[in-house]
């Protein structure tokens, strides 16, 4: 198999920005020499994949520089245009979080995806942000076809919404199969019912291209919602996946995990993905891979069709969100890789925020809280700006821990700070600064812990302000099962409110960066 990135739809699509091209040759170079070099071009069958992850706006993004489903549309329809047997797919998150989102329930992703044309989804663990019931209505109004092999539901036995197990496409008479896998930790990170099971992705993988290959299948996709080192592992213990369409990191991520090739387009449709699997018509072989990272540009014109229904709920959303609440002096860091391994200007203002509001001694917030993945300001900030920060209507409540259980939970935030460049368990942090080694074994890398000023005592009981998702053991922040509520959720603020109100009495903010949290291993 030989990897590599076409020139034709970068010749034809100029005007629209398609000037980013990546090329990617793999060392498995020597199987396509054993098959011959020189294939008749009738024995070739071209089947394109063009992949999003994790989009969460159907409008474009970045000041409106970046991504936009209507965009999408327009360049699929180029690329179907010089490619036929083309196949769109999403890699997973859409539902939620967003603005938007708060107020259809995911309604307005499903109207444009259908729009659009997209073929098929994989479910992603924000897909249950609103809960089953939610779920299944939104799969219900899909046009397109949900995939999540390993997520069922226990009263049934069946997978979740009557998903399909699989699907096989044929295309010039090659058939090629495609199943989709959802990351197990969906039950801590969104609020599936008890009834849904998430089953492991390695042994359902298995049993999938085992069933595609009876079906007769040569060619098999996989999409997936994993980390990189799932989809990595994946590729180990199911060596059948040709080839693994992947989301949940919002990153441009590539990487080949034995033969198999992993592609990650990052978040909110800033790039498209189009893969091109060459296969060889009579034995069904991939030949060899093409790929490139389309840039999705304010150079790319919007599709009519698709643009009309994204204006319909934009219009419902500008007259209420699109107001002041404030301003900001500085640029505020809202970016995802930032927030997710490190002290940030927002992430310490929000911090603040929670702890003044709370009256407690300290405050944390899980990185993985703060959206939208861009920058704001400096100038005017509005209810919008807010709530996209913020998506989650996660209570704000104060509780009492220990010292003890206050450095289990910082420990815990940076447990992965070098295994995975984006955990959303990273801690922002009020009212304490600390210290911290990444080089050393999770669970040993906190150094040294000051509260007021005064390091922490392990005996001492202080207060902390936390969301109810931290709380309730998300992201694994399971230290605070038994510490006593002194703030109940019922009587407590939900995050973007807190927030939006923190800046309208503010009038003007200009957070910064105080060296609250410090790495000794990154100089």
């Amino acid at each position: 198999m030989q990897f590599s990135h076409p020139p034709s739809l970068q010749r034809r699509c100029r005007r629209a920005a398609l000037a980013l091209v990546f090329t990617f040759v793999a060392a498995a170079a020597s199987t396509f020499a054993q098959t011959g070099a020189a294939q008749d071009a009738g024995e070739t069958v071209r089947v394109t994949l063009l992949q999003v992850n994790d989009v969460y706006q159907i409008s474009p993004v970045d000041r409106g520089r970046r991504g936009g489903l209507a965009r999408l549309a327009t360049l699929r329809k180029i690329v179907l245009e010089e490619s036929p047997h083309t196949l769109y797919l999403l890699a997973g998150d859409t539902l939620g979080p967003s603005v938007a989102s708060n107020i259809f329930k995911g309604r307005q992703m499903i109207a444009a995806w259908n729009a659009t044309g997209l073929d098929y989804a994989v479910l992603g663990n924000h897909e249950f942000d609103f809960g089953d019931a939610v779920l299944r209505e939104r799969m219900r109004e899909s046009k397109f076809t949900w995939l999540g092999s390993n997520v069922f539901d226990r009263q049934t036995g069946k997978l979740f919404g009557d998903m399909p197990p699989f699907v096989v496409r044929e295309f010039g008479g090659v058939k090629v199969g495609l199943f989709g896998l959802l990351t197990v930790d969906t039950k801590q990170t969104s609020s599936p019912g008890a009834n849904v099971e998430f089953r492991d992705p390695c042994r359902t993988a298995r049993e999938m291209t085992k069933q595609l290959r009876a079906r007769g299948a040569r060619t098999i996709v996989a999409i997936t919602h994993l980390t990189i080192e799932h989809d990595k592992q994946l590729a180990r213990c199911a060596p059948g996946i040709d080839v693994i369409i992947g989301g949940h990191e919002h990153s441009v991520l590539q990487s080949l995990s034995g033969r198999t090739p992993i592609f990650k387009m990052g978040s909110d449709g800033r790039n498209l993905g189009r893969i091109d699997l060459n296969i060889h018509r009579r034995d069904g072989t991939i030949e060899s891979v093409d790929w490139e990272i389309i840039p999705v540009t304010d150079g790319v014109e919007e599709e009519p069709q698709s643009a009309a229904v994204i204006a319909e709920y934009e219009k419902k959303l500008s007259a209420e969100l699109d107001l002041p609440v404030g301003r900001t002096t500085v640029e505020l860091d809202a970016r995802q890789e930032t927030n997710r391994s490190r002290e940030t200007n927002l992430g310490s203002f929000i911090a603040d925020a929670y702890r003044k509001y709370a009256g407690a001694d300290v405050a944390l917030l899980n990185g993985g809280s703060i959206r939208s993945n861009t920058t704001y300001g400096p100038g005017a900030l509005t209810k919008r700006d807010v709530l996209t920060i913020l998506p989650f209507e996660n209570p704000i409540v104060k509780v009492e821990v220990t010292g003890a259980t206050l450095r289990a939970a910082l420990e815990h935030g940076v447990s992965r700070v070098r295994e995975e460049k984006e955990a959303g368990l990273f801690p922002q942090v009020s009212g304490l600064r600390f210290t911290y080694d990444g080089r050393r074994a999770p669970g040993a890398r906190v150094r040294e812990v000051t509260v007021g000023g005064a390091p922490l005592d392990p005996a001492k009981t202080y207060t902390l302000a936390v969301n109810t998702y931290v709380l309730g053991g998300g992201d694994g922040y399971t230290m605070f099962k038994d510490a006593r509520l002194l703030l109940k959720p019922e009587e407590a603020q939900v995050e973007p409110a807190m927030l939006m109100n923190t800046i309208t009495a503010a009038g003007e903010i200009a957070p910064a960066v105080d060296g609250r949290i410090k790495r000794t291993d990154e100089r």
